[in-house]
């Protein structure tokens, strides 16, 4: 079983803990607002109250003994850039911060956090990809080159196999899965049949994909 700790029970904190939550892992929550933290208790295995920006809080929560610590506290830059660099001296071991800007990213980089996460940005990216290409139902970035789509097939490959088209090499991206509505997504072999009223899921190069979506 995973154990993760959360720094931070703003917005992003609040709903990263409830999904987690849904994985059967071990969570621990701090904020210095004992409001945030009861309303989480449901959640969590234990919880705190406190100001991670001081050391003794930090060190009392044991953060080397956690999979990954996530710090939530975004919008206020110093604290954030102060109990990113606190944690992973104390040697925690996968340390993800939160950042509201490209340039809170890149400090936070610098001074422990193994990743940084935007959440506000990277919604907007995914909202604005899927309403603006009437092929694309959903998209997530899985890193600065690779993303994961959600499309209609092209109309090119209606009625034919994923080996008649040759899918791979001539768009570049990996199938997946295959979902229909009311349907579990299922794995696809090379012969099954391109059809009108099913998304692909495909795994490909960001930039190959959005020249060809």
């Amino acid at each position: 079983m995973k154990s993760f700790l959360i720094i931070g029970m703003g917005n992003f904190g609040h709903y990263l803990c409830q999904e987690l939550a849904k994985y059967d892992c071990e969570i621990m929550i701090i904020d210095n607002v004992e409001e945030r933290v009861d309303d989480m208790l449901p959640y969590v295995t234990s919880a705190k109250i406190g100001d991670c920006t001081n050391k003794e809080v930090l060190e009392s929560l044991g953060v080397s003994n956690f999979d990954a610590c996530f710090i939530c506290v975004g919008d206020n830059f110093q604290n954030s850039l102060e109990i990113t660099s606190l944690v992973k001296e104390l040697g925690g071991k996968l340390v993800i911060s939160r950042a509201v800007r490209d340039l809170h990213a890149k400090f936070l980089l610098r001074n422990g956090a193994d990743r940084v996460i935007h959440p506000e940005r990277d919604v907007a990216e995914r909202i604005a990809k899927s309403y603006s290409n009437s092929l694309i139902f959903d998209y997530i970035e899985l890193d600065k080159k690779n993303s994961i789509y959600e499309i209609t097939p092209f109309e090119e490959c209606i009625g034919k196999t994923i080996k008649e088209v040759n899918f791979r090499t001539k768009y570049g991206a990996n199938i997946i899965g295959i979902k229909k509505e009311g349907v579990p997504m299922i794995m696809p072999t090379a012969d099954y049949i391109f059809k009108t009223d099913e998304h692909l899921v495909v795994v490909g190069e960001t930039e190959k994909m959005d020249k060809i979506l």
